[in-house]
């Protein structure tokens, strides 16, 4: 069962819910049923590390062949 972000139209309250099959949800604060559902950023699960990027972008003050990060 998804959880989404919804944003009421009605009080502007935004909010996250689980929603069932069939399901429609009401605004948590005002219980307005008019939701616009929202983008959602998902999480990513695992054991994946950020990697560091390339020399030269790290902002090192010294440039190129200055990383900080090695």
């Amino acid at each position: 069962m998804p959880i989404f972000e919804y944003a009421c139209r009605a009080c502007g309250h935004e909010f996250e819910t689980l929603v069932r099959n069939g399901e429609r949800p009401a605004c948590a604060q005002c219980e307005s049923p008019d939701l616009e559902k929202k983008l959602s950023v998902f999480a990513a699960q695992g054991s994946a590390q950020a990697q560091p990027a390339p020399c030269g972008t790290c902002g090192h003050p010294g440039g190129p062949g200055s990383c900080a990060i090695n």
